[in-house]
This record gives C-alpha cells, sequence and structure tokens, in this order.
C-alpha cells in the first residue's frame, strides 16, 4: 500500500490581525521544521503531507498553541 497523504488545516485563537502572539508563531515554526509542504495564510495555515507525519504534527501544533496561550485551536484533516 502506498503513502496515503492528508491535510489539516488549523486556525489559533485569539486572532490579532498583524500581531500573532507566540501562541500563533511557535506552531506555526513547529509546522515549518516538520519537513512538510506548509501554507501560512491570512486566517489560518495549511500542512500537507504524509498521513502518520500529519497525525503527529497536529498533536504537537495543538499542544505548542495551547501552551503558549491560546484559547482555541480549530482544525480540520482531510484525507487526500
Amino acid at each position: 500500500m502506498g503513502s496515503e497523504e492528508a491535510k489539516a488545516e488549523f486556525t489559533i485563537e485569539p486572532f490579532t490581525e498583524g500581531d500573532p502572539g507566540p501562541h500563533v508563531k511557535e506552531p506555526i515554526y513547529v509546522a515549518e521544521q516538520s519537513g512538510l509542504d506548509v501554507e501560512v495564510g491570512p486566517f489560518g495555515t495549511t500542512v500537507i503531507g504524509d498521513q502518520e507525519k500529519v497525525f503527529e504534527l497536529v498533536s504537537d501544533l495543538v499542544k505548542t498553541a495551547i501552551e503558549n496561550g491560546a484559547s482555541r485551536v480549530s482544525l480540520q484533516v482531510t484525507a487526500i
């Protein structure tokens, strides 16, 4: 069986336009260091890659966001 891919889209709150705090910056840094494809948008971030790596990363992202002051992490994971 070939490698399946997944896409994780996440938004971290509180959201302050133009002034993302460490609760936003640190999870994005974690995503960028993962080796997966990362697209940072104005209202959320998307990560695409191997399903298992995406699943592991999602856990790290949520933990990092909460540890850095996030009040909410909205997450959607899609198998592709």
